[in-house]
């Protein structure tokens, strides 16, 4: 039985939502009317997960947030609105130790809660497996007597029989990832040099009014160049490239110039944006030698076949590992499909790929 507290200001959100819960067989729900209340609820009912909305009285939602992950961490789900401050306070949501984060329907929400059930069950439910970084917050928690540290990373695993050889020529790093995602990207790419030789291309599963206010973020912390495809553009060296959401990425060629391209989503794929779709397109360019596909964390199993097929043709591919991963969905398929050259922390990525791309 999963125990969820769902935490909302609103009277009417509280009840439609706990109705969505109580539906499952699998759900154990209570709700409160804000921050203060949650906080007080939290050691009674000891939730496996928390829904918490952002704009409360008295104490607002990152506030909350703040308060969980220090005092009794659990994975906590963001309900939040599809606007550019949504966007901005989600993603600081996400820093903070959120897992995951559902976008609030615009309008009534009695007239949409219909359609955001399945994901809003979805999420909770793979929420309430997910990880918690071990380092989240440590010292901060070791004060308010709640002992935790971080257990020393088991040795980074190769699947290969062959020893890491660096690849010749120009080529492509794509990056696949969901719930977790945005935490996992700032770890990736900040240990990334600006001279970093190869374009690296990212699909990240995220509405399209976030994905930008992602990039923005990214390429404030990062050495490297980040941007949001939102149109046709050449792709360089030093550089990365953001899907924009609730569409996909792909590659395509111009002239002697690699481009990443914005296309509508397309039946077959069901996550955007996607990662099965953006290797796929690179296969069609760029021989299988001069990619590298990088898995990370996230529910479903996005980009594993792809990437499965791209190590089948002689690419080089990285799943993160499961001690590491909020959600050891994505990548654990790619593992399971035998498709992963390379099964490594978050924290060695980088290092990994500074060895593979010349």
């Amino acid at each position: 039985m999963i125990k969820v507290l769902v935490v909302d200001d609103s009277a009417l959100v509280r009840k439609l939502v706990s109705q969505v819960f109580a539906r499952e067989p699998d759900f154990q729900v209570r709700a409160a009317r804000d921050g203060l209340e949650a906080l007080d609820m939290l050691a009674a009912f000891r939730p496996d997960v928390v829904t918490l909305d952002i704009h409360m009285p008295q104490m607002d939602g990152l506030a909350c947030l703040d308060r969980i992950m220090v005092e009794r961490p659990c994975p906590v789900v963001m309900v939040s609105s599809l606007t550019a401050e949504g966007a901005e306070v989600t993603l600081e949501a996400l820093r903070l130790g959120a897992v995951d984060f559902v976008a609030k329907p615009a309008g009534a929400v009695s007239m949409r809660i219909d359609d955001l059930a399945p994901e809003l069950v979805a999420k909770v439910r793979a929420a309430a497996g997910a990880k918690l970084r071990s380092s989240l917050r440590l010292k901060d928690r070791v004060r308010h007597r709640i002992a935790g540290g971080a257990a020393p990373p088991r040795r980074a695993t190769a699947l290969s029989s062959e020893a890491a050889v660096a690849a010749t020529g120009d080529g492509l790093v794509l990056v696949g990832t969901s719930t977790g995602g945005p935490p996992a990207l700032e770890t990736l790419l900040t240990a990334l040099p600006a001279d970093f030789p190869w374009p690296v291309l990212v699909a990240q599963h995220m509405p399209a009014s976030f994905t930008g206010a992602l990039a923005r973020r990214l390429d404030g912390l990062c050495a490297v160049t980040v941007m949001e495809v939102t149109k046709p553009t050449l792709v360089a060296p030093g550089c990365v490239y953001i899907a924009r959401g609730d569409a996909d990425l792909i590659l395509s060629r111009r002239g002697a110039g690699l481009v990443a391209m914005p296309a509508p989503a397309e039946p077959g794929y069901p996550w955007h944006p996607s990662a099965d779709r953006l290797v796929r397109s690179a296969l069609k360019y760029v021989a299988p030698a001069q990619l590298i596909g990088v898995l990370m964390t996230g529910m479903g199993n996005d980009g594993a076949e792809a990437m499965a097929e791209l190590h089948r043709g002689g690419g080089r591919t990285i799943a993160e590992a499961e001690e590491t991963a909020v959600v050891w969905g994505m990548p654990g398929e790619l593992v399971k499909a035998d498709g992963a050259d390379y099964v490594l922390p978050l924290h060695r990525i980088a290092d990994q790929l500074k060895t593979l791309a010349p």
